[in-house]
């Protein structure tokens, strides 16, 4: 994607799999500076970080912690109970 974007995104074009670049145009060096790197297990991610929140010494243990996961396709936040379990308020 970040070479797509140093080239042009007016010539990109998707065959399914991969974009390729099909000719030359205005680009970017923008995306030299976007980390692209993608979450393969994204609740484990986000219980993590509430885990890594509630251990943290200036977070009050007396608040609850929540963690949701965004569905792009419903627009609904979907909650991970492991998130909620780790940031139960002590």
């Amino acid at each position: 994607m970040r070479e797509l974007l140093a080239s042009s995104l007016k010539t990109a074009t998707f065959d399914g799999k991969v974009w390729n670049d099909s000719g030359a145009g205005p680009g970017s060096t923008e995306g030299q500076f976007v980390d692209w790197l993608t979450i393969k297990e994204q609740s484990r991610s986000v219980a993590a970080d509430v885990k890594r929140i509630r251990s943290h010494p200036l977070v009050p243990r007396d608040i609850p912690i929540y963690g949701y996961l965004y569905d792009v396709g419903t627009g609904k936040l979907v909650e991970v109970p492991e998130a909620t379990v780790a940031g139960k308020a002590g």
